[in-house]
């Protein structure tokens, strides 16, 4: 199941497991079934046959994935599941995130943020972290990240925020980043590629980002990818004392 195809999910039981899965992020399969179907005093078993027989439909839909651990996801529809190259004696992998992978997230935007002021990117690290969910797929939104990995460790990502609004649908808002060390390599561009072509492949006809007019670096490297500036908000941000200007980008897929 792409994540943003309409979530349609017969039976009162397994839209409770799904909705359960997807406001947790990632939950253990044994945990959700003594919380969604507790067994009688009597233990009688067939509030646990009821869970695993909805898990199995939801498997088989495309909704939920189970890892052999146990643990239930929403389930990410991609073609290719990781992409692997080497830049100036460094291994890059690029994949599509994970619910583990979320502290890492956090901490990469929050470096990134430290360095330079990137408003959006750090309002979903905010969000994120508060939530501790880091994929979302339910009846107002779905949320994709990607991330760039140096043995194991997160050193970028690209963040896709789709809207269910109908009026809004054709369209994600983006948010990308690579840490400091780490920049000049291709990563930034690598994660741009990978969140241009999901949003692509998912029917997005419109992918728009907003950044701080202070934010120089990342005007000119969308610029040098042909976004184009579509609007400015004047005095949008106030950053103590001093108002700035919010640069609105975007581009057609």
């Amino acid at each position: 199941m792409a994540l943003t195809e309409p979530i349609s999910i017969d039976g009162d039981e397994r839209e409770r497991i799904y909705g359960y899965v997807e406001a947790n992020g990632a939950v253990d399969a044994e945990r959700a079934r003594r919380e969604l179907f507790p067994t009688d005093p009597h233990g009688d078993p067939q509030y646990s046959r009821a869970f695993r027989h909805g898990v199995a439909i939801l498997k088989r839909d495309g909704y939920l994935e189970e890892s052999a651990d146990g643990t239930l996801r929403i389930a990410v529809d991609l073609e290719a599941e990781r992409e692997e190259f080497s830049t100036d004696d460094v291994e890059v992998t690029i994949r599509p995130a994970r619910q583990e992978d979320l502290t890492g997230i956090v901490g990469a935007i929050r470096r990134v943020v430290e360095e330079m002021t990137y408003i959006e990117a750090e309002s979903i690290a905010d969000e994120i972290d508060h939530e501790d969910v880091l994929l979302r797929h339910n009846d107002l939104e779905s949320r994709m990240f990607f991330v760039a990995t140096v043995d194991g460790d997160v050193v970028g990502w690209a963040h896709l925020h789709v809207p269910k609004l109908e009026k809004l649908s054709h369209t994600a808002e983006l948010t990308v980043g690579v840490l400091e060390g780490y920049r000049g390599m291709g990563i930034g561009t690598e994660l741009l590629d990978r969140a241009l072509e999901w949003a692509r492949s998912n029917g997005q006809e419109k992918v728009y980002q907003t950044v701080p007019s202070s934010n120089e670096e990342a005007i000119s490297f969308f610029e040098d990818r042909d976004w184009t500036i579509e609007a400015i908000r004047e005095d949008h941000y106030k950053l103590g004392e001093a108002y700035l200007d919010e640069v609105m980008m975007a581009t057609e897929l």
